[in-house]
């Protein structure tokens, strides 16, 4: 019975690298995955998922306008898919998740997500809120903290690397903008104080 997932974590905890993972174990018993990566992170180019360990596959892009049940539609009248595979998954919108719930419930066809949880602020990305609310399976990507604990949250950092309390939800960035963090170290690092 095909399921909505949503795999989420911070930043650096390997969800591209799992994502890819599953994608190859697909393959490699015959089955086709289908990709679909966010249009607005580039670091790795556009339409590619890359993992900070130097793998990476190349996936079809979503906006926030597109249809993705209509995505997996078109996909699917040009063959079989066995999986859909989507990364950067917190850019999804409250109705593309409920498209792909569709995707999952009209077209028995499995998803699964990968994505953050939340924002520098600590506050939900609007696609991983739906995520959380409609996935029929969740799974923490874990990562730590410098002080061994697991790091459940994301500090952005400017150029000087002071950390930043305010400002726009999505700022793609990698290693020289965030670090992941345990509540605690999250909280001395922001000085407690989290403009809402």
């Amino acid at each position: 019975m095909a399921k909505l997932h949503f795999n989420y974590s911070t930043m650096n905890a390997g969800k591209s690298t799992v994502l890819l993972q599953a994608a190859h174990n697909y393959r490699e018993r015959g089955m086709e995955p289908y990709l679909l990566t966010a249009r607005l992170d580039t670091r790795a180019g556009v339409g590619r998922i890359a993992s900070r360990i130097g793998i990476g596959a190349e996936a079809d892009i979503f906006d926030a306008q597109d249809d993705l049940f209509g995505s997996v539609a078109t996909r699917l009248a040009q063959g079989s898919i066995a999986c859909v595979f989507v990364d950067e998954a917190q850019f999804l919108t409250h109705d593309q998740v409920w498209q792909l719930a569709r995707v999952v419930d009209d077209r028995g066809v499995p998803v699964m997500c990968y994505g953050l949880r939340v924002d520098f602020r600590g506050a939900l990305f609007p696609g991983s809120a739906a995520l959380l609310a409609l996935a029929d399976e969740m799974r923490e990507v874990r990562t730590i903290c410098h002080c061994g604990r697991k790091a459940t949250m994301v500090v952005r950092r400017d150029a000087n690397g002071r950390p930043v309390t305010c400002g726009e939800q999505v700022q793609i960035g990698g290693n020289e903008t965030y670090e992941s963090l345990c509540r605690q170290h999250w909280r001395e690092a922001v000085g407690d104080q989290v403009e809402k």
